[in-house]
């Protein structure tokens, strides 16, 4: 199907900007041009019967890697696992079956996995002997090495940690062969770099399976080459050129931590060479800290210890506050978006600080500065959002009971701090924009499980303690969890005017579900699948035509 072709909509529950309506909507030219009756008065069109299930704005997801998890999926993909002994048999087929790859890599495994969230170079030492192995955790900010790799990257015992991470070691002082954050960069320097035709090819592959969960758009959080992965642009140029790229996206250039200002005339000539390509990359994204898990996040106040006493360890703040003050007022005058990512309530504060500076010193020009991942925020600062119109860039799918969260993160934190995570529905009574996302392959990209939590607080089909929860008064409605997935997305990318919500004279970028979701119990949200999505009235997946990729 074309974008010149009519498309019709029947026998849906179309969730508008007025409501839920049992309205036939009609695509014309890639645009809506009618809801209701009128629409279908217009001969010619080609219908799809959504068969009463919901017909919902195209879904956006506000903080996604789509090209590492492309790439994740054609190497050895470890995100279909959950054990230890499940990661270990996956990699050893994979290395059996590629006898002739130089290094083992690929990426997924969860930290909640291994005791203290620690792998060890021991255990793949005894499935990867003889070829150096590096393997990214799901969240990225680890890596799980074999002893090859850490003799190639010269780490031993007198190697000193880097100033944004840490070698783990064990009592003795040897490094165990788990990698946090800037370390990860001692051995990520030697694994040979993807060709251009595997990120084209991750590109496809990640955008089908971003189609099945019924993503439509999404804004890219790392368009910049990193230690693994090179960089992006080139990839997504040729995508838009040719047509492959089918999804309306921003790209967040990346901010290299290890220099200074001197890079922005750089990342000026990389927007107008995206611009000049049809690509908007006009948002630059700052690391300024790491995760809770691995106690990296910046804390106002120290981390706990085992004992559940406070220790020295504040976590990591990858730009100094002063130079990210100086730097969010540099690119704002250049009307660049600044996307923060910031965990801990201290890297929180920093990065409104550093708006503050931007705001004070040149004014509001409505560039929708975001802070993603905002796991932990300090009440005094809730209402600073929404007095700075900083978007507040969910990621709902981790404010859940899960033994990451349970056993790797609130012991250490504290009750107090513990009670402060993924604030949204306090962001939300305090006016804050909110924008809704997955940071996929760290989680799932799938929309619905994501909505499901953002009203249940809970995982989709958990039962017993995994079913309470989670800080339920932070939890939205369905209707604000779907427009914070489509419409606050569009927001965010300042698309709002073209897309993210279902009415005349918008894109025809549609998701339709397989059931209603607003007249099923909440708790059954997540067990809704996508039957059709839709960009600019052409049928991109279809459940009951296309095998979505497996990830």
């Amino acid at each position: 199907m074309t974008t010149s072709e009519r498309l019709l909509i029947t026998g849906g529950h179309v969730f508008t900007p007025a409501g839920v309506v049992e309205e036939p909507v009609l695509i014309e030219n890639g645009v809506i041009t009618a809801i209701g009756p009128d629409a279908l008065a217009v001969p010619g069109a080609t219908e799809i019967d959504a068969a009463g299930g919901t017909v919902s704005p195209g879904f956006q997801d506000s903080h996604v890697h789509p090209y590492h998890a492309g790439l994740d999926m054609i190497a050895c993909d470890l995100t279909p696992y959950v054990t230890a002994d499940g990661y270990l048999t996956r990699i050893a087929e994979y290395a059996a079956a590629n006898p002739d790859l130089q290094w083992i890599t690929g990426g997924g495994w969860s930290m909640d996995s291994f005791p203290g969230g620690l792998p060890s170079a021991a255990a793949l030492d005894a499935i990867v002997p003889d070829r150096p192995a590096f393997f990214p955790n799901r969240d990225g900010h680890g890596a799980w090495v074999n002893s090859k790799a850490l003799e190639i990257a010269g780490i031993d015992d007198s190697t000193p940690d880097p100033f944004d991470g840490r070698i783990e070691r064990d009592a003795d002082g040897h490094a165990i062969g788990t990698l946090q954050e800037g370390a990860m960069g001692f051995v990520a320097s030697h694994v040979p770099l993807p060709s251009q035709d595997d990120m084209d090819e991750a590109l496809a592959i990640a955008q089908q399976q971003l189609f099945s969960w019924g993503i439509t758009g999404w804004q890219d959080a790392i368009v910049g080459a990193t230690n693994d992965t090179p960089d992006p642009l080139d990839s997504y140029l040729r995508g838009t050129a040719s047509g492959v790229l089918k999804a309306h996206v921003v790209g967040a250039i990346w901010w290299d931590r290890n220099r200074g200002l001197e890079q922005i005339p750089e990342i000026v000539a990389k927007r107008e060479r995206a611009l000049a390509g049809g690509f908007r990359a006009t948002t630059v994204k700052i690391m300024q800290d790491g995760v809770a898990e691995n106690f990296t996040a910046g804390m106002l106040e120290p981390y706990l210890d085992a004992c559940g006493c406070p220790g020295e360890n504040t976590g990591k703040s990858f730009v100094d506050p002063t130079t990210l003050k100086e730097l969010s007022i540099e690119l704002d005058a250049l009307g660049f978006q600044l996307h923060y990512h910031a965990l801990g309530d201290r890297a929180v504060r920093e990065a409104l600080d550093a708006i503050e500076a931007a705001r004070d010193a040149n004014g509001d020009s409505d560039l929708r500065h975001t802070l993603a991942h905002i796991q932990i925020i300090h009440p005094d600062d809730i209402p600073r959002f929404a007095e700075l119109g900083a978007v507040a860039n969910m990621q709902p799918l981790w404010a859940r009971h899960e033994a990451q969260m349970d056993t790797l993160t609130i012991p250490f934190l504290g009750t107090r701090r513990a009670g402060w995570q993924y604030p949204f529905g306090s962001l939300q009574r305090a006016g804050a924009p909110l924008a809704s996302g997955s940071d996929w392959p760290v989680s799932t990209a799938n929309a619905l499980e994501i909505i499901h939590t953002s009203v249940n607080r809970a995982p989709a089909g958990a039962t017993g303690a995994a079913a309470l929860p989670f800080l339920g008064e932070q939890a939205l409605s369905l209707a604000d969890a779907l427009i914070a997935h489509s419409l606050g997305t569009a927001f965010l990318n300042h698309d709002e005017a073209r897309s993210g919500s279902i009415e005349v004279g918008k894109a025809g970028d549609i998701v339709i579900l397989d059931r209603d979701i607003f007249a099923a119990p909440v708790a059954e949200i997540g067990s809704a699948s996508v039957a059709y999505t839709i960009i600019g009235g052409e049928v991109v997946y279809s459940a009951s035509t296309t095998e979505a990729v497996s990830a």
